[in-house]
């Protein structure tokens, strides 16, 4: 049934996801044929992404959203606004001229509120974006996208900007693009989907929450109470789900549990075998959320 193994182990590993997993999942997919359609498009999708070229899934020119490296803290906050993007790419004058990407979380510390002088915290606004701009891949259009994901992995970019032959800009592109190839579109956490996050009690007594897995990790850590995801997760990361696939190294199971190391709990209440859907979350530090405000 498959083809060229060694090349679709490489694919999986690259995804997460055990070649034991997938033998698995197809051996069951006969009980379901939702699951039975979903396993067989993501292996026709992996058997055909080292056919695929950067230029196939890259963002081109025209759509692209970037930021001059000269522009105002006022002006870059607005675009990501915009844009709901937590990355933007970054250019000297004009995107022939991409000199890297900004992370929105390296901008909050130019926003945070001075309690002592009750004001914004202002800096030179020409220094701003050049002093947190992060380094991005530049590739050619015609370079295979398996490899572009190996390169982007070790050395943990997100971003790579496609030149052409001259040098000029041909378009962007993410992780999230790349990914999508195999397993298909990756609902971002700025769609439009229902993000309650509720809390309810179990049987012990104890609070947990409720959430979708596409909530923002930091929406989350405000409602917790305290921060527990790590510099390298948030920078990995964005949301719980994504924070969960780091974890495990995977895609969870429903009913599966994963265990942060600071003391968070997450157990998987709906999931597909392309992504987790949504969470049941228990701080074990914290039998009550429900904090009183004074």
């Amino acid at each position: 049934m498959i083809k060229n193994k060694s090349r679709f182990g490489v694919l999986l590993k690259l995804i997460g996801i055990k070649p034991r997993e997938i033998i698995n999942g197809v051996d069951g997919a006969i009980l379901n044929d939702k699951n039975d359609l979903i396993q067989e498009e993501m292996v026709d999708a992996a058997q055909r992404f080292h056919l695929v070229t950067v230029e196939d899934v890259m963002v081109p020119l025209a759509n692209i959203v970037a930021i001059d490296v000269s522009a105002s803290l006022t002006e870059l906050s607005k675009t990501f606004e915009t844009a709901g993007h937590s990355r933007l790419p970054v250019y000297n004058d004009s995107l022939d001229n991409p000199i890297g990407m900004v992370h929105i979380k390296d901008v909050l510390p130019y926003l945070l509120f001075d309690a002592k002088d009750r004001q914004l915290k202002t800096y030179p606004d020409k220094k701003i974006i050049r002093s947190i701009c992060r380094p991005v891949l530049f590739v050619p259009p015609s370079m295979l996208a398996q490899d572009l994901l190996n390169r982007m992995q070790a050395r943990r970019s997100h971003m790579a900007i496609v030149v052409d032959e001259y040098g000029g800009t041909d378009g962007i592109v993410t992780i999230e693009d790349l990914i999508e190839e195999i397993v298909g579109e990756i609902e971002d956490e700025h769609d439009d989907v229902d993000r309650e996050i509720q809390i309810i009690s179990d049987n012990k007594g104890h609070f947990v929450w409720e959430a979708d897995a596409r909530t923002n990790i930091n929406d989350f850590e405000k409602i917790l109470g305290r921060d527990f995801a790590t510099p390298d997760e948030e920078d990995d990361v964005d949301t719980l789900g994504g924070l969960i696939f780091t974890l495990a190294g995977r895609v969870p199971e429903r009913g599966e549990i994963i265990r942060h190391p600071d003391d968070i709990e997450f157990e998987v209440i709906d999931a597909d075998p392309r992504r987790v859907k949504r969470l049941r979350i228990s701080d074990t530090l914290n039998k009550n959320p429900l904090k009183q405000e004074k």
